[in-house]
């Protein structure tokens, strides 16, 4: 580039914002992409992540002894009881107990079996 050019660039620049260049912005519209940008953030993540919330647990009140459930580490087995913080599960021949919240999904809700 050529330093005999960079007086006619600074010349066809913007001029300097000292409040005679025209009429002052509006504040509002200063913060006008953040605002959208918070609202955009909101109905993308924040909003489908409490509703997936809220169905996991109705879906963890509702369990009840018989229902056939698979558990966030691979488990599938049925539910024999049903306490405040944990669910009883019977996986083949194994039992075990595992936290409500490991609870992901039920694959059947059926009438409880007494064994």
């Amino acid at each position: 580039m050529q330093l005999n050019l960079f007086p006619v660039i600074l010349a066809l620049s913007a001029p300097p914002a000292d409040g005679k260049g025209g009429p002052p912005q509006n504040p509002v519209m200063a913060f006008l992409p953040m605002i959208l940008l918070v609202v955009v953030f909101y109905f993308i993540l924040i909003r489908p992540q409490q509703k997936r919330a809220k169905e996991q647990r109705k879906m963890i009140e509702a369990l009840k002894a018989g229902d056939k459930v698979i558990t966030s580490a691979g488990i599938v087995g049925t539910v024999t009881s049903v306490r405040d913080t944990s669910v009883s599960l019977r996986s083949a021949d194994a039992k075990m107990e595992v936290t409500k919240a490991s609870v992901v999904q039920i694959l059947d809700a059926s009438t409880p079996t007494e064994s």
